[in-house]
């Protein structure tokens, strides 16, 4: 690392730190308010959705929580604010439905969101505080997930996120510029050296670095707060060394201007980003032929070519299968939490169509890489060869994006309660004049509670 990278680091940073505590709701674009807002809808209902799961019910009650004043969304109790912000975190990311950022290559909203919620739970926040406090956790979140290029086989959970939980939370506490720079610097100098080994493998050890991310948010405003930290630009070792590259002009480039909330995408498939737009083509090759597939080709970029195992131990590594997914949307017609069962994962049909699933990289795709996540799926069928291509999936920013009604009926469908999604869209919607965010987040809690 040489003195100069650092020196740069360090004043983004610090003009980061300006940035987020200058930030106020009414300044903010109302295009960029809605997006806002509609991911805050997201992040609650998945979070409520991955609460149901049998894994998330027994890491909750493995915990067990001492009670506090933060809602554990989809089961009716409060708890303490770290414990909210772990738990939380892990469920919204336990069925790979919440939504994310391609270009930051990464889910801004998961590693801050959970974090930047609990604290406001127990500190006396407006709901208009809140929004920005929101805002500047996926705005800095994203920027640093632009910014930096990890290692090859280096998650993304629990590094460069780490950082918009820190500059959230300090704006909860209501920091000063100079305050919060300390904050986001400590936050970036936490994070997770998780292998993407990991998720093939299934481990859900992966959902909790997006735990850890938070609770280290919170740690890292606390001690911007406690006036004993010290702004060394720590990215340019800790990101730009340790786990990859860090380009420090990336970080505050056209800030305040380019709203990098506008940019993400939504899911509607339970599964890795990277195998959206498989499913998007599979699901399009159902619908032109009658009677089985046979052999199955899906050429992809390389950053997916690796999603290429035909086991899956666990849930979530049946979610980072191409052959598993591709196999299920063919058979099935959508994959979708209920795909994840154990009675589905042990289906002989799906294991012998996965089987048949080949993966290969593609150079033509590779060259549109970061602009598109390009896919292209060739099926045997009894009426002979049939091809698909997506240059994204459904849902991304750059290809037929989710209005927010789209989103609120896509997750209707899958929580199957529209009227528990109606109810959060409410709230949310309502928070920006909230006198006391306590109130609507205790709100969110109960309209969430499924048990």
């Amino acid at each position: 690392m040489t003195a100069p990278r650092q020196d740069r680091v360090r004043a983004a940073v610090r003009r980061l730190g300006e940035w987020v505590a200058g930030l106020r709701w009414s300044d903010v674009p109302t295009e960029v308010q809605e997006r806002l807002l509609t991911v805050l809808v997201d992040a609650v209902a998945v979070t409520a959705l991955g609460s149901r799961e049998p894994a998330q019910r027994a890491v909750v009650d493995a915990w067990d929580p001492p009670g506090g004043p933060a809602p554990l969304l989809g089961t009716g109790r409060s708890v303490a604010v770290d414990a909210a912000a772990w738990l939380n975190a892990t469920a919204s990311v336990r069925l790979e439905l919440d939504d994310g950022h391609r270009l930051a290559g990464g889910h801004p909203a998961a590693h801050g969101f959970p974090a930047v919620l609990a604290l406001a739970s127990r500190t006396r926040t407006t709901g208009a505080d809140l929004g920005s406090a929101l805002l500047a956790a996926y705005e800095v979140a994203a920027r640093f997930g632009r910014a930096t290029r990890l290692r090859q086989g280096v998650h993304p959970h629990g590094n460069w996120g780490v950082v918009g939980a820190g500059a959230g939370c300090a704006r909860v506490l209501g920091l000063r510029g100079d305050e919060t720079a300390v904050a986001v610097d400590a936050a970036s100098g936490l994070p997770v050296a998780g292998p993407f080994s990991a998720a093939l493998d299934g481990n859900p050890v992966r959902d909790h670095w997006v735990g850890a991310s938070n609770q280290s948010g919170l740690a890292a405003a606390r001690l911007a707060s406690s006036r004993t930290g010290h702004l060394t630009g720590v990215a340019a070792a800790s990101l730009g060394d340790l786990l990859g590259a860090l380009d420090p002009a990336a970080l505050d480039e056209s800030l305040g201007e380019r709203w990098e909330v506008l940019g993400g995408y939504f899911k509607q498939h339970s599964s890795c980003s990277f195998t959206h737009a498989a499913i998007d083509a599979a699901l399009g090759l159902r619908e032109r032929f009658d009677g089985e597939a046979g052999d199955v080709v899906v050429e992809i970029h390389s950053l997916g070519a690796q999603l290429d195992r035909t086991t899956w131990p666990t849930p979530l590594a049946a979610m980072f299968s191409l052959p598993f997914v591709v196999a299920t949307a063919l058979l099935r017609g959508h994959v979708v939490p209920a795909d994840l069962s154990s009675d589905a994962l042990g289906d002989p049909a799906t294991a012998d169509l996965a089987r048949r699933v080949t993966v290969r990289a593609a150079a033509d795709l590779d060259a549109r890489l970061p602009g598109e996540r390009p896919v292209r799926v060739t099926v045997d069928t009894p009426a002979g060869k049939l091809v698909e291509e997506r240059p994204n999936p459904v849902g991304d920013a750059a290809y037929h994006p989710f209005t927010a009604e789209d989103r609120v009926r896509v997750l209707g469908d899958l929580l199957g309660a529209p009227e528990v999604v109606a109810a959060v869209r409410e709230q949310c919607a309502a928070l920006p004049d909230a006198a006391d965010a306590g109130d609507v987040l205790r709100a969110l809690g109960s309209a969430t509670r499924f048990r």
